[in-house]
């Protein structure tokens, strides 16, 4: 079987083409907004090749395929005709979902696609630091100037990014959520802000619009929620906007007046608030690590292996990215890394007390896609069969975790946690990191040899 034969199959497996609201994906998954859950049949979608798992989660129907995940949305969306959405009445049909769920749908719809751009810039990245630390090259080279900037432009520049993907998840036009973006990107206020920050005396806290409204002078340059909150107020407005509007008079004042009561409120409102709460949430976190480094990391790793599973894990994402852009540095990264290499170690270790010769096959591809940064087919494949793997996993992880958080191991640039990103982490916290590393792959390891290989001495 194809692989289009096994999207038509999945397809008619979700209910047919009339039961998807919206499908998007993440780096590994198909998720699906569908309006009757019941009309899935997820034993026979399990079944079909190239499939790694599904479930039902937070009101998302998740397929699991690996790498191959954005070939597999490209062919659907052909399929489908190019078209993922039903009209705006069919998800009442399904009962009002719970916040939880909409956050979780927003997170991973947003910044799935989004993923490559920013994971590919923050290797660039990274390599870069760990070079210059090793003082290979110059900090002040004209060779690193243009290498910083592929790196940096992407994370400059993501309020656009954001726009763009939160447009589609939002269901409002792209080009008027680019525009919103770049009026919080315009160079006038990114300039009054550095003045801000920098205590010139001409600095301004605002500006003043009409003398009367005050627009909040912030960088938004690399910003992630008052984006996210600007683009979803914009769709309201612009479908009430166009609600209002006389139809010959539309195409020409629906955008015009959409676009100036969505950068106003972006400006004066959405985007200040935007910026407090992406720092109250990076505070919490700073909060956390504050009582104790080493309880901040056993905590973070120890709900990483679930937050994968159960397809939350993108939660951590803009709180990893509000961190680069406040500080310059992240230390929730680190203990992702080290929960991967956590469930690479178990997912080895059921390889190699595995007697059956398929099953040794597919559990040394997971293993190996583990260490290279993704996990689902490791979870889903392996672990899920193997409870006490799982178990070990989530041990070997928190404690790897809370002893990288001890030193204070930190990333300078967003990267996929794989086992090549470890030349990111070169200067003063990479011994730490490496050993982090060792201690995730073989604790994880030892432990899932002990209580797997138990079991089945008993058995």
């Amino acid at each position: 079987m194809g692989t289009q034969d096994a999207i038509n199959n999945i397809i008619r497996l979700v209910g047919g083409e009339g039961n998807i609201n919206k499908v998007w994906h993440c780096m590994t998954r198909l998720r699906f907004d569908l309006i009757d859950d019941n009309k899935v049949d997820q034993g026979e979608i399990k079944k079909l090749p190239g499939v790694l798992g599904a479930q039902l989660q937070s009101d998302q129907f998740q397929i699991i395929i690996g790498p191959k995940v954005n070939s597999w949305y490209e062919q659907m969306l052909t399929t489908l005709g190019g078209d993922t959405r039903t009209t705006d009445a069919a998800p009442t049909q399904k009962g009002r979902k719970s916040l939880v769920s909409m956050f979780m749908d927003t997170v991973s719809g947003v910044f799935g696609p989004i993923v490559p751009a920013i994971a590919g810039a923050g290797m660039i990245k990274g390599l870069l630091a760990g070079l210059i630390a090793l003082k290979l090259v110059s900090a002040k080279s004209d060779t690193v100037v243009v290498i910083d900037l592929i790196a940096s432009g992407v994370f400059y520049f993501l309020p656009f990014f954001l726009a763009v993907s939160a447009a589609k998840i939002f269901k409002t036009n792209e080009y008027l959520a680019a525009a919103v973006a770049a009026c919080l990107m315009y160079p006038s206020l990114i300039e009054a802000a550095k003045a801000l920050a920098a205590h010139q005396p001409e600095a301004v806290t605002a500006f003043w619009l009409l003398n009367a409204i005050p627009v909040s002078v912030f960088n938004y340059s690399a910003s992630v929620i008052p984006v996210i909150f600007s683009v979803l107020a914009l769709s309201y407005i612009h479908r009430w906007v166009d609600s209002i509007m006389p139809d010959v008079l539309k195409t020409v004042f629906t955008p015009t007046l959409t676009l100036f009561l969505g950068a106003l409120a972006a400006l004066v409102v959405i985007g200040p608030i935007g910026i407090y709460l992406g720092k109250g949430l990076a505070l919490f976190i700073e909060g956390l690590f504050s009582v104790s480094s080493s309880f901040a990391g056993l905590v973070v790793g120890a709900i990483r292996p679930v937050a994968i599973l159960t397809g939350m894990h993108h939660a951590m994402t803009p709180i990893a990215l509000q961190n680069f852009s406040d500080r310059g540095y992240d230390m929730l990264m680190p203990m992702m890394f080290m929960a991967n290499m956590a469930i690479a170690g178990s997912t080895f270790a059921i390889w190699r007390l595995s007697k059956n010769r398929q099953d040794r096959t597919v559990t040394l591809s997971a293993g190996i896609s583990a260490l290279l940064g993704i996990t689902e087919p490791a979870l889903f494949g392996v672990l899920t069969r193997y409870k006490k793997a799982f178990i070990a996993a989530t041990i070997a992880s928190s404690l790897a975790s809370a002893f990288i958080a001890f030193f204070g191991v930190r990333l300078y640039g967003y990267i996929l946690s794989s086992i090549f990103s470890l030349p990111a982490y070169i200067g003063p916290y990479f011994m730490f990191a490496l050993a982090g590393v060792v201690i995730a792959l073989v604790l994880s390891f030892v432990l899932t040899t002990i209580l797997v290989g138990k079991d089945q001495q008993d058995a």
